[in-house]
C-alpha cells in the first residue's frame, strides 16, 4: 500500500502541541500506512521522538519563516514530502496562510473546531452553561476522522519506560519513599496557586517524600531554588536539563502535581497521574491531560466559575481569586491518599 503523507499544524502554546503527541501516537498505530509530518516549533520536538512514522519539521516564526514571504518559504519546504493533506490542529492566521498555499495544489485540508460558542457560553458571567465540553484531544481525533483515517482514542495513561537522567540517578539508587514533581508556574498568573500557598504544601511533603521542581525562567528558578535552600527534600529542575531529559524525569515520577498548565500535559505525555489545581479555568473547557481523571482536579464549586478558557483574567468568588479558597490541606491530603492508597 502506498504510504501517504499528512502534514500536522500546531505551533503552540506547550501544552496544547504536548496534547497532539497521544493522538498522533494512536493515529499511527491504527493506520500504519500514513506518514505524519509534525510542524511546530524546534522546542517541541521531544514530544514527538517515540512516534513511529513520524517526522518533525521545526517552523521558526521569528525568523526565516516570519511573515508572508517565510511561511512562502515554509510552504516550499514542506512541498517536499509531497501531502496528501493537511491537518490544521492550530487554526491561527499562520496555518490558514500555509492551508491556502496548498489548497492552490489541490491537497485537502481540515481544521480543527476550537467550539468557541460553547466555550463562550460556558466562561460567561450571566447564563452560563455549565456543562462538559468536547475534550480538546478529541476534536484534535475528529480532524482525522474528516480526512477518513477513523480514530477513536482510548482515553487511559500509558506509562512510559524512559532512562532516569544522569544528573538524578542517586535519587533513585536508595529510593525509600514515593517522587513527586511539582510544577508551579504557568504562563499565566491567573492561573497559579498562590506561592505562599504552594510552600505551605512543599513545607509538609517535604517531610515524607522527594520533590522535584519543574518548569519555568529565571525568576522561577530563583523561587525554586529557595525552596531547594529550605527544604532538604527538594530539588529544582529548573535550568539543570533540556525538555528531552525533563519528560524522561518525569516519567520515572510516582506523582505530579500542576495547575492547569503545561506541566500536567507533559506528565500526560509520559503516562503520569496529575493532581491539578484549577482556578478560573475548569475542566469542562477541554483541557484535562491526556488521560487524567476529572477526581484528580482540585477547584471550587462557584457561579462565577469558569471565567476563563486560557486563565488570563482574574476569576473572584465572593471578591476572594477563586484558586486561593483551595486550602494547602486539602492538596496535602489527597496527594497522601492518591500515593498510599491509589
Amino acid at each position: 500500500m502506498e504510504e501517504k503523507c499528512i502534514l500536522v499544524f500546531r505551533f503552540s502554546a506547550m501544552g496544547d502541541v504536548a496534547m497532539t503527541a497521544p493522538v498522533l501516537q494512536q493515529l499511527c498505530e491504527n493506520h500504519s500506512s500514513i506518514k505524519i509530518v509534525m510542524v511546530s516549533r524546534p522546542l517541541f520536538k521531544p514530544f514527538f521522538e517515540h512516534i513511529p512514522n513520524l517526522v518533525f519539521h521545526a517552523i521558526h516564526p521569528d525568523s526565516i519563516h516570519k511573515g508572508l514571504k517565510g511561511l512562502y518559504k515554509l510552504f516550499t519546504e514542506l512541498k517536499q514530502y509531497n501531502p496528501h493533506a493537511i491537518a490544521d490542529l492550530h487554526d491561527n492566521l499562520r496555518s490558514r496562510i500555509l492551508s491556502f498555499y496548498f489548497r492552490s495544489t489541490g491537497v485537502q485540508i481540515k481544521r480543527i473546531d476550537k467550539g468557541r460558542e460553547e466555550k463562550r457560553a460556558l466562561t460567561r458571567a450571566n447564563n452560563k452553561i455549565l456543562r462538559p465540553l468536547q475534550l480538546t484531544v478529541d476534536r484534535y481525533a475528529d480532524v482525522f476522522c474528516a480526512l477518513n483515517y477513523p480514530l477513536s482514542l482510548q482515553h487511559t495513561l500509558r506509562k512510559q519506560k524512559r532512562p532516569i537522567p544522569p544528573l538524578f540517578h542517586s535519587y533513585y539508587e536508595n529510593k525509600r519513599s514515593p517522587i513527586i514533581g511539582i510544577a508551579p508556574f504557568a504562563q499565566h498568573i491567573y492561573k497559579m496557586y498562590p506561592l505562599t500557598l504552594m510552600e505551605d504544601v512543599i513545607a509538609d511533603l517535604s517531610k515524607s517524600y522527594q520533590l522535584f521542581i519543574f518548569g519555568g525562567g529565571e525568576e522561577e528558578k530563583k523561587i525554586a531554588g529557595d525552596w531547594e535552600n529550605r527544604y532538604t527534600s527538594v530539588t529544582s529542575v529548573i535550568g539543570k536539563i533540556d525538555l528531552a531529559q525533563e519528560l524522561s524525569l518525569i516519567a520515572n515520577l510516582d506523582l505530579m502535581l500542576s495547575m492547569d498548565s503545561s506541566g500536567m500535559h507533559l506528565a500526560s505525555l509520559v503516562g503520569v497521574r496529575v493532581v491539578s489545581i484549577w482556578g478560573p479555568t475548569h475542566p469542562y473547557a477541554g483541557f484535562l491531560g491526556f488521560g487524567q481523571l476529572e477526581s484528580d482536579c482540585l477547584q471550587i464549586n462557584h457561579p462565577a466559575r469558569p471565567n476563563s478558557v486560557y486563565g488570563n483574567k482574574p476569576c473572584l468568588c465572593d471578591n476572594t481569586p477563586c484558586i486561593e479558597l483551595i486550602q494547602p490541606k486539602l492538596v496535602i491530603n489527597k496527594i497522601k491518599q492518591l500515593l498510599e492508597h491509589g
